[in-house]
């Protein structure tokens, strides 16, 4: 499954801001901020890590103890 999250903005300094937060929140850009024909700016970005594992029960990330 291929994980990506978008950031949708009316203008082009704001797609860059939400680009930039994603990158400090640890993904990594795959598209540039680019101006779509229906009046709106997008970007786009994957994780750069794997996510964490989850625990037996299924209820969130396994923590070591």
């Amino acid at each position: 499954m291929a994980i990506r999250v978008s950031v949708q903005a009316a203008t082009e300094d704001e797609c860059v801001e939400g680009l930039a937060q994603l990158v400090d929140a640890g993904f990594q850009p795959v598209m540039m901020p680019r101006y779509m024909t229906d009046g709106r700016w997008m970007a786009r970005a994957v994780p750069t890590t794997r996510a964490p594992a989850v625990t037996d029960d299924g209820r969130g990330p396994a923590v070591p103890s």
